[in-house]
């Protein structure tokens, strides 16, 4: 259905901000995107969607949705397969919505820019949709967006997202400022939205435990490249890359004592080599030949890394156990 191939973006001073990445979704998975700040997760949605600032280009690679390049794409085409077919749930939900106007009459304005639909019908389709999210359907359509709770606006949100069932949803930190428990609420809710519509669903995050448990497919990020990758279980239970084995390691669990030297990944979060591997200056142990561009090597069936120890079989040796 989606699919990135050797995706390269550069700056205006020449710099690769994205690294020749590749990624792919199926209909009816998630693929959770993992990685800190700065590692280019977001910049890579904001690539899929078709709205690079000027200053970004698209150096090498090609994306592609339902077999349509998108960067071959007019602005026109794009406009109308966002929303439609693909949608965006933004990690600052508060700016989604314009604060003078009604959450309804906003909603029926958005379906009505992508199909010919009655204002009654769009209303009936509007709060279908809400009562699905588990919201007072017919409160947050007479409402402003500043008398809703956080967990309202976002699950408002991901109604917009999904109201006209689209193939692929991407979910940028779509947890961000809300508390742990409705954070999870919404995630449950991403999922079973998923399996019901059948979609596909990007899940942007820095923490792992919001995909361990719902992603079906796991791609870690750093430094713009993608450092491993594979099925969940596989990546989640015996991780080949240094900083996806530290990440691990570095999950506090409340049923196990607490240790006297906490875990930790050493050195300043982004740091990342100019050349060779991108976590080569924080990774524990380095080989000479770190400094040059780790080739993507097969782990096991349908996992993948890429990581010059992962490859020698030292990681464990190393990093771990």
């Amino acid at each position: 259905m989606f699919e990135i191939k050797n995706l390269t973006i550069t700056s205006a001073s020449q710099k690769d901000l994205i690294k020749q990445i590749d990624l792919s979704i199926k209909p009816g998975e998630m693929l959770g995107l993992i990685g800190e700040s700065g590692s280019g997760k977001s910049l890579t949605a904001t690539a899929l969607l078709g709205l690079l600032p000027s200053s970004l280009t698209i150096k090498t690679g090609s994306i592609t949705f339902m077999n349509d390049e998108i960067t071959s794409l007019s602005e026109k085409e794009m406009r109308q397969l966002r929303g439609k077919e693909v949608a965006f749930i933004s990690q600052n939900y508060q700016s989604f919505f314009t604060p003078f106007i009604k959450i309804g009459k906003q909603f029926i304005e958005g379906i009505q820019s992508h199909i010919q639909i009655k204002k009654s019908e769009a209303k009936k389709l509007v709060l279908y949709w809400f009562n699905k999210v588990s919201l007072p359907a017919e409160r947050v359509f007479n409402s402003y967006p500043h008398q809703l709770s956080g967990g309202q606006l976002q699950r408002a949100a991901i109604a917009s997202a999904i109201m006209l069932k689209p193939k692929l949803i991407i979910a940028d930190e779509p947890t961000t400022a809300l508390d742990v428990l409705t954070g999870e609420r919404i995630l449950d809710l991403l999922k079973a939205l998923q399996k019901e519509l059948n979609c596909a669903v990007l899940l942007i995050t820095h923490d792992l435990k919001h995909v361990m448990n719902r992603a079906e497919e796991i791609a870690v990020m750093y430094g713009g490249r993608i450092i491993e990758s594979g099925r969940a279980d596989n990546v989640c239970q015996d991780p080949a890359h240094p900083y996806t084995k530290l990440l691990f390691q570095s999950r506090l669990q409340l049923k196990k004592k607490v240790p006297d030297k906490l875990p930790a990944i050493y050195g300043e979060p982004g740091l990342t080599a100019e050349q060779g591997c991108p976590f080569a200056l924080r990774c524990p142990y380095v080989y000479r030949v770190c400094n040059e561009n780790p080739p993507t090597k097969k782990v096991s069936d349908h996992h993948w890394t890429a990581c010059h120890a992962a490859v020698q079989g030292e990681v464990d040796q190393h990093v771990g156990n």
